[in-house]
């Protein structure tokens, strides 16, 4: 299973041209409003899941318990079965669609474990947490260990970014995609992320854009995950969003790389 995530650019796409079998679409864009697309979407034989970025599970701020009734009632409208988030802060007292790193320590795996099952309480049902990129961070644990330690107390799923692990290995020269995917238990997780991404020579760090194709080793390591485990990849591709024909390229070779 191939999917890729819905963006403003496809609305006036036909379905039936795109080659992915699901689509994965932020809440955050359809609570409230019309889902004419979505409908359509669905009704084309597609799949939805929900993937949001403003739970702020790394955050002080309470719990949005009102904008949890709402992903409840739209994952209901949808028939979605996944939503998932971003294991970080993305602001308290304001929402800044940013996402800043959680520190790798013990006491915040018990603060942020108990935040994601309040948020399982009041949705009643499960989510999947995303490991993210981070430039900077602090903290004892390394960031596997953070991870598994967080998700199963919470005991919640797994949103793999193989794309983010990349990121993070070539700014920060700690864990590569193997050994990471060695410290992750793979029947948590709910489907693979792979992005493409860009060195920034202003910084002298590669930048989690989502604006190129995905690189070879990425998609090869989704791809035996794939196999291995039985999980679907999406592509994520948010800045410099490519022609419909070069996403199919995309989307194509993902598939190969699934089947093979």
């Amino acid at each position: 299973m191939i999917g890729v995530g819905f963006r403003s650019e496809m609305l006036d796409w036909n379905p039936a041209d795109v080659r992915a079998d699901f689509y994965e679409v932020a809440p955050e864009n359809w609570v409230r409003r019309d889902r004419a697309p979505l409908y359509r979407l669905r009704e084309a034989g597609h799949g939805l899941c929900l993937h949001g970025v403003s739970l702020n599970l790394g955050g002080q701020a309470p719990v949005p318990t009102g904008f949890l009734r709402d992903v409840r009632a739209l994952m209901d409208d949808l028939g979605a079965e996944h939503y998932s988030d971003h294991l970080a802060a993305s602001g308290d007292a304001h929402q800044l669609y940013d996402l800043f790193p959680i520190p790798f320590t013990q006491e915040e795996v018990l603060r942020v474990s108990d935040r994601i099952r309040q948020v399982q309480d009041l949705l009643g049902r499960r989510i999947a947490v995303e490991n993210t990129t981070y430039y900077t961070n602090i903290g004892p644990l390394a960031e596997a260990d953070f991870l598994m330690r967080v998700v199963e107390r919470a005991d919640c799923g797994i949103l793999l970014d193989l794309n983010n692990v990349t990121v993070n290995h070539k700014n920060h020269g700690l864990t590569d995609l193997d050994n990471f995917l060695a410290q992750i238990d793979l029947d948590r997780v709910s489907y693979i992320h792979v992005a493409g991404h860009e060195f920034d020579a202003r910084f002298g760090l590669y930048i989690d854009t989502h604006s190129d194709r995905v690189e070879r080793p990425t998609a090869e390591a989704a791809a035996r995950v794939a196999r291995s485990h039985g999980k679907a990849i999406l592509l994520e591709w948010d800045n410099d969003f490519p022609s419909q024909a070069t996403l199919n390229e995309e989307l194509a070779c993902l598939q190969a790389f699934t089947t093979t």
